[in-house]
């Protein structure tokens, strides 16, 4: 069962959200399990990715795939969490067609679904970065997907 919350934003918002002190939305609880099973810092980073994913567009959905990994879509994948030994892998489901001008992508650039953004302990999230990657995931999402969208090109 979904439940309507408010949660107060540990992310550093981007400047198109400044001024906004909250980010409220609906929470699957069985994110919130996923999330509070870990280390603290990994708790961190994945409420941070979660608030910010939730704040560029208020239509994104929480669920859980694969049995158990957190997956945050609208009108398709946009992103999935999976906490690692010593990061967080933020997972950007955007076929490899969305600009990183900013060179957060860390991994998955031959990748022709999917690439990732490893978070360490004690790093900061580059917010500006990631928010414009999520925003042009659902941008794609909503013209018809990635794959589309390398077909036409």
């Amino acid at each position: 069962m979904l439940q309507r919350v408010q949660t107060a934003s540990k992310v550093g918002l981007p400047s198109f959200l400044t001024g906004v002190q909250t980010v409220t939305y609906q929470k699957d609880p069985r994110v919130d399990a996923y999330i509070d099973a870990l280390p603290e810092w990994q708790q961190d980073i994945c409420q941070q990715v979660r608030d910010l994913v939730r704040a560029v567009d208020a239509d994104v959905v929480e669920t859980i795939k694969r049995r158990v990994q957190p997956y945050f879509v609208l009108e398709g994948n946009i992103c999935a969490l999976l906490a690692a030994k010593d990061h967080v892998n933020v997972f950007l489901y955007d076929g490899a067609i969305v600009p990183d001008p900013e060179g957060i992508i860390t991994g998955g650039q031959d990748n022709k679904t999917a690439r990732t953004v490893a978070v360490r302990q004690n790093e900061t999230i580059n917010t500006r970065a990631l928010s414009d990657i999520f925003r042009q995931i659902i941008a794609n999402n909503r013209a018809g997907g990635w794959r589309k969208i390398k077909q036409e090109k």
